[in-house]
């Protein structure tokens, strides 16, 4: 569910704008500019630091001004993420190779510590979360089309929440662990943001992914896609990102932008 460099990472710069919302199992929400109710929504699943982290928060205020709808972040770690905010490590770009002691502290002061909220907020829990959130929105709200954006462990619950028919579009950047099997199942159109060094998804799985996709061409169950790996990136550049190094913020940024942009062609039409 976590690797070393899913416990690395940098503070995004600015504050949250958006709520909690007791009423809907404290997720976070924020608004679209429009004075009219948004038909369209976007959720964002969060990485293994989940809402105390604010870079999710400031990534969707961001999205919601972009794509003038509301965004939603669900709370599917129950208010206890799988790791601490103040556990998070500075990470490197790619070609930084981990070493044997790296991995070992990793799993005794990271694993270990935190083995009950990995545990209680396991994939199979916590894409069940995700669906009572998305039921209780479809009742209260009158949304159109729902989307979602994951981040590392968040991009493993787009693609579980991909074989369902709950969303209408997904994005999946340098997602945690999954099966060819989820992703052959995947129903909607799916963009993927891929780090070029990813222990959890590296090339050889990228390039199945592409070929289950590319597969369905000319079908029936063709679904749109598209592939985009960023040069000199390493796991966890979309979200948690080091501004002070150009090639990432690049990088950072033109994946944000390929999330903008893919939501405004399968999404907000």
């Amino acid at each position: 569910m976590t690797c070393p460099d899913c416990v690395k990472g940098y503070i995004l710069p600015g504050e949250p704008v958006g709520s909690i919302i007791p009423d809907f199992q404290g997720a976070y929400f924020t608004p679209g500019p429009g004075s009219d109710p948004s038909k369209q929504a976007v959720l964002l699943f969060t990485d293994a630091f989940g809402l105390p982290l604010k870079n999710c928060k400031i990534i969707a205020d961001n999205l919601a001004k972009r794509l003038e709808c509301d965004v939603w972040i669900p709370d599917y770690f129950n208010g206890r993420p799988l790791v601490p905010v103040d556990s998070m490590g500075i990470p490197d770009h790619a070609g930084h190779k981990l070493s044997l002691w790296t991995r070992i502290s990793f799993i005794l002061f990271n694993i270990l510590p935190n083995l009950p909220a990995i545990i209680s907020s396991r994939p199979s829990v916590a894409v069940q979360r995700i669906a009572s959130f998305i039921q209780l929105l479809k009742e209260k709200k009158q949304y159109e089309k729902l989307g979602a954006v994951g981040y590392c462990f968040g991009g493993t619950m787009c693609i579980r929440t991909g074989r369902t028919d709950l969303l209408d579009s997904l994005v999946i950047c340098h997602p945690g662990p999954s099966t060819l099997d989820d992703v052959k199942a995947i129903k909607v159109p799916t963009a993927w943001v891929c780090a070029e060094e990813d222990d959890y998804f590296p090339e050889s799985r990228r390039n199945e992914t592409e070929a289950v996709f590319a597969a369905r061409k000319d079908k029936e169950d063709f679904i749109d896609y598209e592939v985009k790996v960023y040069k000199g990136t390493a796991h966890g550049f979309a979200s948690r990102p080091n501004l002070d190094l150009p090639e990432i913020k690049e990088a950072h940024e033109a994946a944000f932008e390929q999330t903008v942009e893919w939501f405004k062609k399968t999404l907000i039409v």
